[in-house]
């Protein structure tokens, strides 16, 4: 049975950390239009989700506007 020392499981660990930042690094993140185009999706979703449910008009809203 061969022994480990300590500076070989740090090497072979910080090793591995490097390679997963890697990965990491090489995924491409979303650009800022990808995430535009996303929260615009998000808010007409919302959006639609709200209409379903009837509101009348003698509803006071939540705040008051005050000029």
């Amino acid at each position: 049975m061969s022994k480990v020392t300590r500076r070989e499981l740090a090497a072979a660990l910080s090793t591995g950390a490097l390679s997963a930042s890697a990965v990491a690094l090489a995924q491409v993140e979303p650009s800022a239009d990808d995430e535009l185009k996303a929260a615009r999706a998000q808010l007409r979703e919302n959006a639609d989700q709200l209409d379903k449910f009837p509101l009348p008009m003698t509803a006071e809203p939540a705040t008051t506007f005050r000029p």
